[in-house]
């Protein structure tokens, strides 16, 4: 069914551009795109390194937690264990003790590449926050999970 209505814009806006939405995603790709580039003197992508960061901070997670927690689906949350597999980064056991989970855990070759990659993300990271004053710092990531908690339902 069509509404012959024109929607009323969530908050004043002269276009697309100047919508929170918009803006979320464009600083979301700026970000994407300066892991990409900084990962890959790492051999890494960004779904790479965020596993293995999770994986430090909480061992033998299983893939579905995992992807769920790397914003990826299961279907790419395997395709990235399985590289981290290939390179001798994580291990898995070859079967399920019980149901079909797997949990990952880092090697130590998965350990020194994570902390190799860190630096580098940090330094991402450090350049994008350095654009706003410290005092707003804890403003913003306040109000980024308050927009994450309004639609998380």
């Amino acid at each position: 069914m069509q509404n012959s209505q024109p929607a009323e814009p969530p908050h004043p806006a002269a276009d697309v551009t100047e919508h929170v939405g918009y803006r979320l995603k464009r600083a979301h790709a700026a970000l994407r795109n300066a892991m990409d580039r900084a990962l890959r003197e790492h051999d890494l992508t960004v779904p790479q390194y965020s596993c293995l960061e999770l994986l430090a901070l909480q061992p033998d997670m299983s893939n579905a937690e995992l992807a769920r927690r790397a914003f990826v689906t299961r279907q790419s949350m395997n395709v990235v264990l399985r590289g981290l597999l290939d390179a001798d980064l994580i291990t898995r056991p070859t079967t399920a003790d019980h149901g079909r989970a797997r949990p990952a855990r880092l090697t130590e070759r998965g350990r020194r590449r994570l902390e190799d990659a860190r630096s580098t993300v940090y330094a991402v990271e450090r350049r994008m926050t350095e654009a706003l004053p410290q005092s707003r710092l804890t403003a913003l990531l306040d109000d980024l999970d308050h927009l994450a908690e309004a639609l998380d339902g």
